[in-house]
């Protein structure tokens, strides 16, 4: 700054004002201090300039979701960004891959960065870890998973919701020997998944047989392993839930795999790219991800800018998406 100043032929208060958009500047010394910037190079230091004020924000917020290459993860976090930019926010993105300590240390990470705020999809059964943070006036907006062991805003998707929709539209259209493929029964989400989507068949008279039932997937080569080897058992499901967007696409590859796919029914649980040009176009469970990033942008912002209301809990009805792959008869 002293060299921008000396080059400008102003004080270092007047580079300061400059490029930090303060006004009281004219129009003559700002382009000189600007021309100045320009021919030598000069990149305002954020970080040491808020250390200077006692209110500063750092301009930047962290985003911990579960995995950033996941389609539901991605366009949550696009949507993040596209609310973010408008206020000149930065994100910090990283994936937690549902490890408990890599949520720890990212989180201890950005806490001494002096982020402004947090969105977290925890892979933590408990946050209460954040008590302090959140105490201090840390910003923590929960997304996907309810917060446990804290109380803080959440944005969820009800879960139990969707896979009981699921489970009625498998029924009526006369299955009874229904798979369920589905992730590790210790995340929030799976286990709300499961929970509906036996709900769902015991309202409509039916159970969910035990060699049906497959958790623990974690990728969509799990899932395509899975249901080729229910496919090869002697009474094999005349239809299929998928819990998740990755286990439902190993389940497309298993049933392409075996010559299945117009002859055994699919449902899956989030919409992904692609889905709809499928043969036949998948059947899905759909959640509303721009309306979900949207309202995690809201509650952090605010609470950024000074909301000091009760933690607000939203959840968010996901939607059934007929386009054939669901509509499959026994």
């Amino acid at each position: 700054m002293r060299d921008v100043a000396a080059l400008a032929g102003v004080s270092l208060k007047t580079v300061s004002r400059v490029v930090n958009e303060e006004s009281g500047v004219s129009t003559d010394v700002r382009q000189r201090v600007e021309r100045a910037v320009l021919q030598l190079g000069y990149r305002h230091n954020l970080a040491a300039s808020n250390l200077r004020r006692t209110h500063a924000r750092a301009d930047t917020v962290g985003a911990l979701l579960q995995d950033v290459s996941n389609s539901f993860s991605s366009s949550l976090l696009r949507s993040l960004e596209d609310m973010a930019h408008d206020r000149g926010v930065a994100i910090l993105a990283s994936s937690l891959d549902e490890e408990p300590e890599r949520e720890r240390a990212i989180v201890a990470s950005l806490v001494r960065r002096r982020v402004d705020g947090l969105v977290l999809m925890p892979a933590t059964t408990r946050q209460d870890y954040l008590a302090a943070d959140v105490h201090n006036g840390l910003p923590v907006v929960f997304v996907d998973r309810r917060p446990q062991g804290i109380d803080a805003d959440s944005i969820t998707v009800d879960n139990i919701h969707g896979s009981r929709l699921a489970a009625y539209h498998l029924a009526a259209q006369g299955h009874s020997r229904i798979a369920f493929l589905g992730d590790l029964p210790q995340i929030q989400t799976a286990a709300d998944r499961l929970t509906g989507f036996e709900q769902g068949l015991a309202e409509r008279s039916l159970a969910l047989p035990a060699d049906l039932r497959v958790t623990g997937l974690r990728s969509s080569d799990d899932a395509l392993a899975a249901l080729l080897r229910l496919l090869d058992a002697q009474d094999p499901p005349t239809a299929v839930f998928a819990a998740r967007n990755s286990i439902t696409i190993g389940a497309v590859r298993a049933l392409r795999q075996r010559g299945l796919s117009s002859r055994v029914a699919l449902v899956g649980f989030d919409d992904f790219p692609l889905a709809d040009v499928l043969e036949p176009s998948l059947t899905v469970v759909r959640q509303n991800v721009g309306r979900i990033g949207r309202e995690v942008s809201r509650a952090l912002f605010a609470r950024i800018d000074g909301d000091q209301s009760p933690p607000h809990h939203t959840v968010i009805s996901p939607e059934l998406i007929l386009r054939g792959s669901g509509e499959i008869s026994p």
